[in-house]
């Protein structure tokens, strides 16, 4: 069965901290009659330090979404790499070994995907697939996965490799006074994160079920309203109040699955905001410190956006894991509003006894 390792994660140097953002956003929008709204909303965020790939004097300025684009680019080519050698050190794989590449972003566009500049410069195979994914927003980290797991199911003996980059600075717009893009401003931060699903072997979570679930008539409340300036970021004061018919969904795939969503051992869930992660724990009647691995990213990291489900999971490797057979569940949400569900057990190869036989 398909097994998702250890993810490897990498934030920028540059960091800006809960006080310089508040201070910011009192000398740039003195006199804007929903400050005090905004601040307290950025503060309630948790946030203490985002990392982002420019000093915040330049990711203050716009000097164009071509130029941001381009810095995507170079950015991503710059960083990417590392990431992935890591995360194939961890999965104890080489770039041969891998069918496929699952790239998910929603903060920069390349075309053709930064999946085929991989496949050129670290050396994987001519015929590895690729699979971009740039429209999921913060859920597509959880489509990866899944995404993964359906390759993997289909093609037993494959590996596929996650890749997870958001330079979530690079789509600040000055111009965006609404109170959605002011929290925003105090919300996002950047990462890079990549992780192997391998189809056999591998430390980790296997596999077991995936789902999804958009909430009916949704698709504006999380949304881009892309101008000559690039990615102009909407969202809707309900975004908030999604876990009330998202819980549900969570506890269906799980009883389809013969488990209780109240009662498993790890949970990896995206960490949109700290609202998000306590309504949860209340619908899904868990305790507040099931999320902790997903509050310790908000707090240090921010919303990554896509790579947060990975930063969470990679938190859980260096508690040292779960219990052999500890049943859990990851999620992702984002635009649409969509949730991307997936449950697995974690295991070692010594953990299941017909790796344990073909050893022998």
């Amino acid at each position: 069965m398909a097994t998702l390792c250890r993810p490897a994660v990498s934030v920028p140097e540059h960091v800006i901290t809960m006080e310089e953002t508040l201070a910011l956003a009192r000398t740039h929008h003195d006199g804007h009659p929903q400050l005090p709204l905004a601040l307290r909303l950025i503060e309630n965020t948790g946030v203490r330090t985002r990392h982002i790939v420019q000093p915040i004097e330049e990711t203050l300025k716009h000097p164009g979404f071509e130029d941001r684009n381009a810095l995507y680019q170079a950015e991503a080519k710059a960083r990417v790499p590392a990431v992935v050698r890591r995360a194939l050190e961890d999965a104890e794989l080489r770039a041969q070994d891998i069918d496929v590449i699952i790239y998910v972003s929603c903060t920069g566009f390349m075309m053709p995907s930064l999946t085929a500049w991989l496949i050129n410069e670290m050396n994987f195979s001519s015929d590895t697939r690729q699979i971009p994914i740039a429209q999921l927003g913060c859920a597509a980290g959880g489509a990866a996965v899944n995404r993964a797991h359906d390759f993997c199911t289909a093609y037993p003996e494959a590996n596929a490799l996650i890749v997870a980059c958001e330079f979530c600075s690079l789509c600040y717009q000055p111009t965006d006074l609404g109170v959605g893009s002011l929290l925003s401003n105090g919300l996002f931060g950047d990462g890079v994160a990549a992780a192997v699903v391998r189809g056999s072997g591998g430390t980790g979570i296997t596999l077991e079920r995936n789902g999804s679930y958009l909430i009916p008539k949704t698709e504006d409340w999380i949304a881009y309203d892309i101008r000559a300036t690039g990615f102009h970021f909407l969202l809707d004061k309900r975004v908030p109040t999604t876990m009330e018919p998202l819980a549900p969904a969570l506890q269906q795939l799980a009883g389809l699955h013969g488990w209780n969503a109240s009662e498993l051992d790890f949970y990896i869930i995206h960490a949109g905001g700290p609202r998000i992660l306590d309504d949860l724990s209340k619908f899904l009647q868990v305790p507040p410190d099931a999320f902790r691995f997903s509050r310790a990213t908000l707090t240090e990291y921010g919303n990554i956006a896509s790579a947060v489900v990975l930063d969470a999971l990679r938190r859980l490797f260096d508690e040292g894991g779960a219990h052999p057979t500890a049943r859990g569940l990851l999620a992702g949400f984002g635009p649409g509003i969509t949730a991307e569900m997936s449950l697995g057990r974690w295991s070692r190869p010594t953990d299941r006894p017909e790796l344990v036989e073909a050893a022998v």
